[in-house]
């Protein structure tokens, strides 16, 4: 099969699983979200060259446990601080030289940056009225958006690389195509698909305004992370489950690197409302 309708095929299938478990109820959410993160883990271990045993019983346990038991906010924000100290450590190991990771690092980041991510990721659909799957499901549209015209600009305009020596191909051009059109996204999003009551409108644009540029800079800063843990490994793909896309740590770098984020920015709004 030709190798661009492979890459075509696996990602609708891929975006129709996604979109379709997410809709459905809170379950297949937790379901697909669970497996997700099992593979990511596996596919993590395999990078960095961790035994496998202990990180997937780990993030299987604790992942059935906050999904099936409520959780007390003191826990979600030991979780959410322990995502972001890790988070910050990843953000070290991008900007550093360092080539090899320490055993203990090796633990600390397959905790920090792939199974706590994966848990914030099941809270972050959860408002005042409950399990809203519009919320995520936009995050990932912001995340999309970002991604494609961050290539469609670099592509077309980009001339200044951002991080030459991790990621070759993106640009500061097609960084900031990608923030701009985030942001018409979460405007469009806000008006079109939340639907708020039109009291909150003006509200609710300015967090989805908000939210897609703490996303498109962190799902960038995402990659990039992921690119320096395969950079280190010596590899081009986390995995081979995507036909064409690779694995599925390389499908949703993103994603678990705006998740601490994402929510801590939700955490401030509660505060402050």
């Amino acid at each position: 099969m030709n190798e661009t309708l492979k890459r075509l095929l696996s990602g609708v299938v891929y975006v129709a699983l996604l979109l379709i478990a997410t809709s459905y109820s809170v379950n297949s959410f937790y379901i697909l979200f669970g497996i997700f993160m099992l593979i990511a883990i596996y596919e993590f271990c395999q990078l960095v060259n961790l035994n496998k045993i202990f990180p997937i019983l780990f993030g299987a346990l604790s992942f059935y446990f906050v999904t099936q038991f409520k959780s007390s906010h003191l826990n979600d924000m030991l979780i959410l601080g322990a995502t972001l100290f890790v988070s910050i450590k990843c953000l070290i190991l991008l900007f550093s030289s360092q080539e090899k990771i320490d055993s203990s690092s090796r633990y600390i980041y397959a905790i920090g940056y792939v199974i706590f991510p994966f848990i914030l990721i099941t809270k972050i659909p959860f408002g005042i009225k409950g399990f809203n799957p519009k919320i995520i499901i936009s995050i990932f549209i912001l995340i999309w958006t970002n991604d494609t015209f961050a290539y469609i600009v670099g592509k077309s305009i980009g001339r200044h690389k951002l991080i030459e020596r991790i990621s070759p191909k993106k640009t500061i051009e097609g960084f900031v195509g990608g923030v701009v059109f985030s942001v018409i996204a979460g405007i469009l999003i806000s008006k079109f698909y939340i639907q708020a009551k039109p009291s909150h409108q003006s509200f609710s644009i300015l967090i989805w305004t908000i939210s897609a540029v703490i996303i498109s800079i962190f799902s960038t800063l995402g990659d990039l992370i992921e690119s320096k843990f395969k950079r280190i490994a010596g590899v081009k793909d986390s995995g081979t489950i995507m036909p064409g896309h690779g694995g599925i740590l390389d499908r949703l770098d993103s994603i678990i690197f705006v998740a601490p984020f994402v929510y801590l920015f939700y955490q401030i709004l509660y505060y402050v409302s």
